[in-house]
């Protein structure tokens, strides 16, 4: 009497389900890839629009906080690096500190930076850090990097004053008796320092390919004349 035929799966049927399972696997691995990397990118969007707009609320709490000083300069724009001198807290009193901004890298491939001094008392300390800011801007040193905070990719930027009734570009306007012409300006003095314009409108071109691509544009106004916007 021959025995029962004993009851289970054969080989080829094996090699089917583990197959069909390596299969189920390896797409289900890239579903949760494609979410990790999905995940990643949407956390990545988001800290670069938060990072963005603590920067332009930086911007605005440091033209906010310029503090005027005799025979000093509160404002600078140089073509390169916007430089300003702000109070280092809310009220004044309380120290200075002195402020940069600008925009490095490449073309195509640009940061919006800002750099601040440590906490200022004297007119030596003051003016030190005023010549520091512009070559912060144009070559920075190891220790200037440290100071430094990366805003923004940028692919360029242009500042405003304004001045009588109209937004003109810093370099072309008459922000003091002697003008642009720097033998008069030597001969002057202390009349050279530029008063302060009304306003000052700062133009973003933000990189493409970010969370947040385009021209942004951002109006300050003095606190007498309506504040920023």
């Amino acid at each position: 009497m021959r025995g029962r035929s004993a009851s289970g799966f054969t080989l080829i049927e094996l090699l089917v389900a583990i197959s069909l399972m390596a299969l189920m696997a390896a797409l289900a691995w890239r579903g949760l890839d494609g979410m990790t990397r999905a995940q990643s990118q949407m956390r990545q969007q988001a800290d670069d629009v938060l990072a963005l707009q603590a920067g332009l609320v930086q911007w605005g709490a440091d033209l906010d906080a310029l503090a005027v000083q005799p025979n000093t300069s509160s404002l600078d724009w140089d073509g390169r690096a916007l430089r300003l001198l702000r109070h280092d807290s809310a009220g004044a009193g309380q120290g200075l500190r002195v402020v940069a901004w600008t925009r490095r890298g490449a073309a195509s491939d640009g940061v919006w930076l800002r750099w601040q001094s440590p906490p200022l008392s004297t007119h030596g300390a003051l003016q030190q850090a005023w010549q520091k800011a512009a070559l912060w801007a144009q070559n920075p040193s190891d220790e200037d990097r440290q100071r430094e905070v990366q805003i923004a990719p940028l692919a360029r930027w242009q500042i405003f004053y304004y001045r009588g009734d109209a937004w003109t570009n810093p370099l072309s306007s008459e922000g003091s008796a002697t003008g642009s012409n720097p033998v008069a300006a030597a001969a002057a003095g202390a009349a050279t320092v530029p008063a302060l314009p009304d306003g000052v409108r700062l133009v973003l071109a933000l990189s493409p390919g970010q969370a947040v691509s385009g021209t942004l544009t951002r109006d300050w106004m003095r606190a007498d004349l309506g504040g920023s916007k």
